[in-house]
Parts: C-alpha cells; sequence; structure tokens
C-alpha cells in the first residue's frame, strides 16, 4: 500500500486589500515573518497579527492579488538562497535573478532576519578597509566589520562614494554588495554599467528593489542583501554592502505602516522606526575565527533636505552607526569633490586601523585642514594677513589640491603615502597650486616607471623607515628639477 506525503498547511481568505497590504481571516497560528502564498503563486509574509485577523504583505505584483482568494501557510519563515553563484550576478528581493542569465544554483537557505552575531562571537576590529579615497582613508579611516553612514542631500555624491569603495576592493579579496532601493532603474543601470565596465563584476553582486518595484519588496530587500553576505561573513570572506538608500526604505516602511492603520509618530513614522534600521544595522561586525573570521562592513547612505543632518532618519541612523561622513552642497558647488564636510564627519575606529605611515602623515591633518577654511573665511573680511597666516593659507590651499579627486578613481595606499609625505615634508607648500596639480596628476606615472619596488613596498607593509624616506625625498626632487620626462 503506498502511503503518499501529507501536506499540512492553514488556510484563510483575503477580506480586505489596501496597496499591497492584506487582511487575511483564518491563520490563528502565524508568527511574524512567516511566508504565506497566494492563488496565482505569489508570495508574502505576515507582517502583523490580532485576534481577530492577520496582516499580510505581497511580493510582487499585488494587482493579481483580490478579496476572497486563499491564502496559505506552512508556518516556515521568510528565507533566501544564498552562495557563491551569487557573485556577478543582480538579484531582486528575494534574491531571485533579474539580470536574464539564467537560474542561480543555492548552496544554503539564510532567514531574511537573521538575528546579528552576540557579543562572543565578535572580535574587535583592527583592520583597515581602504576606499582609495584620500581624505576618508587619511582622516575618517573605516574597518573591516564597522558601519558608517554617508549623509547628505541629494545629487552631491553619496552613490560615487560607494561606487569608489567598491572599484578599490579590486584584488583584495572583498565580496562587495550593491543594494539599491527604491531608485529609479535607470540609475541602477548606469551603476551596473560603470562596474561591468571597470571589470568589477568577478566581485560584486547587486540587489535591487528600484522604484517600479512593490512597496514589499522595497521594504525586504536591505534585509536580502544582509543575509546573502552573512553567507560570506561566516564563511571567512570580507564583505561591504552598500546601502543605496536608507531614507527611502523609511518612506516605504512609514507607507506600509500607515495602510496597517498604526499610530503615526514624528513625521508620520510609526514608533518602531528605529528598531527597522538598528536590527540591519546589528549585523554589521567582525567574526571570531571559531565563528567563521569574516567580516561584513556597512556604508548606509542617508538623504537630508537641506544640508539638515538633525533630520529624524539621519538622526536615527547617526545614532546606530560607527561614524558618518556629511557631503556638504556648498562644498560640491565650489568644485570641491568629493564634498566632505570634515566638521561634521567622523570615524570612531578612528586611527587604530590605519597602517603605520599612513597613521603617522595623517597626524594633525584634520586640524590643519578645518584652521584652513576658518581662515579662508577670515580672508573675506580683512585684506591684509600676517606673515604667518599667509603661509597658513598657502600651506592649507595645497592640502586643499591634494583632497581633490575625481570619481572611479581611487587611489593605491602607496600614492596616498607619498602625496601626504610631500606635504608633510612642506615641498608642495613652496611652490605653485599648478605645480602642485602637476604633482598629483603626472608624479606617479614617473614614480611607478622608476621606483616599481618601492611602490610595491609602500602598497603591502606601509611602513615609513628612513630608507624609504630617503628614496621618497629622491624621488620627489627628481621629478620637480625636471628629469621626469
Amino acid at each position: 500500500m503506498k502511503i503518499e506525503s501529507l501536506d499540512i498547511k492553514e488556510v484563510g481568505a483575503i477580506t480586505e486589500l489596501r496597496q499591497g497590504i492584506v487582511k487575511i481571516n483564518g491563520l490563528p497560528n502565524c508568527e511574524y515573518g512567516d511566508v504565506i502564498e497566494f492563488d496565482n503563486g505569489l508570495k508574502g509574509m505576515i507582517i502583523e497579527f490580532n485576534a481577530k485577523y492577520a496582516s499580510g504583505i505581497v511580493f510582487g505584483d499585488e494587482r493579481s492579488v483580490k478579496v476572497g482568494d486563499t491564502v496559505s501557510s506552512r508556518g516556515e519563515l521568510l528565507n533566501v538562497a544564498v552562495g557563491p553563484g551569487f557573485i556577478g550576478r543582480v538579484v531582486g528581493a528575494l534574491a531571485e535573478p533579474i539580470d536574464g542569465k539564467g537560474k542561480i544554483e543555492p548552496t544554503e537557505f539564510y532567514s531574511v532576519f537573521r538575528e546579528a552575531a552576540g557579543v562572543m562571537e565578535r572580535e574587535p576590529i583592527s583592520e583597515n578597509l581602504r576606499t582609495g579615497i584620500k581624505i576618508i582613508d587619511m582622516l575618517i579611516p573605516i574597518g573591516k566589520g564597522q558601519r558608517e553612514l554617508i549623509v547628505g542631500d541629494r545629487q552631491i555624491g553619496k552613490s560615487s562614494i560607494g561606487m569608489d569603495a567598491i572599484i578599490n576592493q579590486k584584488g583584495k579579496n572583498v565580496i562587495c554588495v550593491y543594494c539599491w532601493i527604491g531608485g529609479s532603474s535607470a540609475a541602477f543601470n548606469k551603476i551596473m554599467q560603470a562596474l561591468n565596465q571597470l571589470g568589477c563584476m568577478d566581485y560584486v553582486f547587486a540587489v535591487c528593489a528600484s522604484a517600479g518595484s512593490s512597496t514589499s519588496e522595497q521594504y525586504i530587500c536591505p534585509y536580502t542583501a544582509a543575509a546573502l553576505g552573512e553567507y560570506f561573513m561566516y564563511n571567512g570572506r570580507d564583505v561591504l554592502i552598500i546601502f543605496d538608500d536608507l531614507t527611502k526604505h523609511s518612506w516605504v516602511y512609514r507607507q506600509m505602516s500607515l495602510l496597517l492603520e498604526r499610530a503615526p509618530g514624528r513625521e508620520a513614522y510609526p514608533g518602531d522606526i528605529f528598531f527597522l534600521h538598528s536590527q540591519l544595522m546589528e549585523r554589521a561586525g567582525r567574526l571570531k575565527k571559531e565563528f567563521g573570521g569574516g567580516s561584513m562592513t556597512f556604508l548606509p547612505l542617508a538623504e537630508t533636505l537641506q544640508g539638515d543632518i538633525t533630520g529624524y532618519i539621519c538622526s536615527n541612523l547617526v545614532s546606530m552607526t560607527d561614524g558618518q561622513i556629511y557631503l556638504n552642497s556648498g562644498l560640491f558647488q565650489e568644485g570641491f569633490k568629493p564634498a566632505i564636510d570634515l566638521e561634521l564627519s567622523v570615524s570612531r575606529i578612528g586611527s587604530k586601523v590605519q597602517c603605520p605611515a599612513i597613521r603617522k602623515l595623517s597626524e594633525g591633518l584634520h586640524y590643519e585642514y578645518v584652521h584652513y577654511r576658518s581662515l579662508l573665511r577670515l580672508t573675506r573680511l580683512r585684506t591684509k594677513l600676517s606673515p604667518e597666516a599667509t603661509q597658513q593659507l598657502q600651506r592649507g590651499r595645497a592640502l586643499y589640491e591634494l583632497f581633490i579627486q575625481e570619481n572611479n578613481a581611487p587611489v593605491s595606499q602607496a600614492e596616498e603615502i607619498v602625496i601626504f609625505y610631500a606635504f608633510r615634508q612642506k615641498i608642495l607648500e613652496s611652490v605653485s597650486i599648478g605645480q602642485v596639480r602637476l604633482f598629483k596628476d603626472n608624479f606617479f606615472a614617473y614614480f611607478y616607471k622608476n621606483y616599481l619596488d618601492l611602490a610595491d613596498e609602500l602598497n603591502n607593509n606601509g611602513e615609513l623607515n628612513e630608507e624609504i624616506q630617503k628614496l621618497l625625498d629622491k624621488a620627489i626632487t627628481d621629478f620637480f628639477r625636471g628629469q621626469y620626462k
């Protein structure tokens, strides 16, 4: 006698439907996060319940769901496929491929709302994650496992910082994830095209829920990206995730909460808006070797309105991250790019993750730059300055010029060391700004041609001993004497 396997599930019916939010009657044993399935094959998730009914969200086109349809639940939490096959691919909010390159074979399945690693599973952050952006690596260093917020107005370079950080991981054994939430498909395609042209897709994959996706997919997208990153972290790899951006994510959650008739609070956000992002940010960190030994670094993006960093969502994110990189629209308009305002930017990890040479060369740079900006404001009021102030202004102008950097052009550790060694030796303040630009743009072709071993030494060890200093002095002097042709 053949015994067929039993399929046990609870079945309910949709009693109300509001823009992707469904009220369901008949699921008495449901829990938050349970997967539900509709008549047409679409999936959803329980997001709220009480004694009378359960509320769920629909993943996909909610227009194909109608009142009266049956809904089933097997009591399973929402899981997504994970594995190395995702590298080089573009997937949707539920880790399904959307790039037309075929199916991805999963290695495991991870919970979308996986609990963050405990304190005893983590170890202190001590290794630098270089972005290739001089002003960040020198003055706002980021460690592997850190959460560093990138915040500023629209269209002033937030995404470009994330892009440069990804480009700079080429050849460094770091898996990068670009999580796109609520933005236009055209902008996302442009980013993917740039990464592909720069040869980054062999260590990068993207999770995308654009503005055309359903509200529920935009809501779940960053948690899926974190779950995919955790697979690599728990298998001993270093991971970098860019969340672009969490302001749109909070707007989506506010919309869902208002449709669920939750009590609105400040700016109509629900009372649990802090938990929305804190449960995500806690998943970053660096694991001990016995728990996998990998790390996961988060660079979340958030949008300000007219430079107001005290906005509700921004101030929440500042309080739950390990520092912030604040972009100033005024600096952007005057041509200082990346438009990072050092007076409001900070990394709470500090210089302990920097290599010895950069740690030594970066001492006092923050003060010098901030002092230069204040001195610059003073010159608008006074025409006559003391010789000391004039010298400080000239030194500050050289530093200002050195920090300017084009998009998609990260620099190596050796280049950062050489540039700021020349500045520390007071070589660049004694020449014109035109010569500073000449040095910044043309020196490294000469340097790599004639001092390749020295460049490799600086990239690998980051030390600055007397012998290296003598070689650097000679290389810089020869360059300015015109020996480079």
